[in-house]
């Protein structure tokens, strides 16, 4: 029986780590093919993995078989704001031969983490890939977040809701679009998903609204309720987003930055029928698909998208070492 070695990942470690990673994405795109094609190619993966090796603090663990590398984990840290003292695992930061290596390689890697005090473990893990996914869920990880598509091509019916109109927003509708933007981190601090999110003031809301109102490209709907402004959506070009980047950004997509309904106009479809509306402009626009993401607890988005027909790309995993 050959024996499983494990060790520190090196940046000399890049191509080989970028090899199983390209293998990893080849197998992804086959059950999503809107994803990136061109990280199948070795040194393009390669590329990824030597980037987050060069990000300060940046470590982790190279398993080898039989002389070769059969697996890796790369874990970088973000400043602690909303996180925690952390440590990622990215989308391009994991791969193995054998899911079960997974778990050999966290095993390696976390100790260190660990004793930096690096004790809130994410890892971005392609949803399609039960078994990896069952190997991160054996390590003591739960789903924290969804990243998820929808294919633009795909038809949509639309069904229309009683007395709610759809239209572009105005600035005269700046006063409410910022109270329906600050809904959202309130929503999520709230049961059953318990963010830590830091809620910024209306000021700032309403600064970064100011600022993008009129950027090109992209899609400001407000819905109305006999004439009340009650929700929002927003959709802009995916090279706009922070979270959909590298192996998790497809080509050509638009991603849904923002919805948001009032509280007066929930359960009426009101939030359903904004997604819709701008599935349906992302078509009419050309792009290829449209992205979108949330928390997995948020109990009204994990019902609206896999709804309107959004697939699950990657799932956040999470850890919180010590409880």
């Amino acid at each position: 029986m050959t024996r499983r070695q494990l060790r520190p990942i090196a940046p000399d470690d890049a191509d080989a780590a970028g090899r199983l990673l390209a293998d990893r994405h080849r197998r992804q795109r086959v059950d999503v093919p809107l994803l990136d094609p061109s990280y199948e190619s070795p040194s393009a993966a390669a590329a990824v993995v030597a980037e987050l090796l060069s990000i300060e603090g940046a470590s982790g663990a190279l398993a080898i078989e039989g002389g070769r590398p059969v697996g890796f984990v790369v874990g970088t840290p973000r400043s602690a704001g909303d996180w925690g003292p952390n440590i990622w695992v990215e989308a391009g930061g994991s791969a193995a031969d054998d899911p079960e290596v997974i778990r050999d390689l966290y095993g390696c890697a976390a100790q260190r983490w660990v004793d930096e005090g690096r004790s809130a473990h994410y890892a971005l893990v392609p949803a399609t890939d039960v078994e990896q996914l069952t190997a991160w869920y054996r390590s003591g990880f739960g789903q924290q977040h969804v990243h998820a598509l929808r294919p633009s091509a795909t038809p949509l019916s639309i069904a229309p809701v009683a007395e709610v109109t759809l239209r572009p927003a105005v600035r005269a509708d700046l006063d409410a679009l910022v109270e329906l933007d600050l809904l959202v981190p309130h929503q999520v601090r709230q049961s059953p998903v318990f963010s830590s999110i830091v809620v910024p003031t209306a000021a700032e809301v309403r600064a970064e609204w100011e600022e993008g109102f009129d950027e090109a490209g992209q899609l400001l709907l407000v819905a109305e309720l006999a004439g009340s402004l009650v929700g929002v959506a927003v959709l802009v070009p995916v090279e706009l987003s922070s979270n959909h980047v590298g192996l998790a950004r497809p080509v050509g997509a638009a991603i849904v930055g923002l919805v948001s309904v009032f509280p007066v106009a929930r359960g009426r479809g009101v939030g359903r029928l904004l997604g819709a509306s701008v599935v349906e402009w992302a078509t009419a626009a050309g792009y290829t698909c449209v992205v979108t993401d949330w928390r997995a607890a948020n109990l009204s988005s994990s019902r609206i998208w896999p709804g309107l027909g959004f697939q699950d790309t990657f799932l956040r995993l999470h850890r919180n070492v010590g409880y």
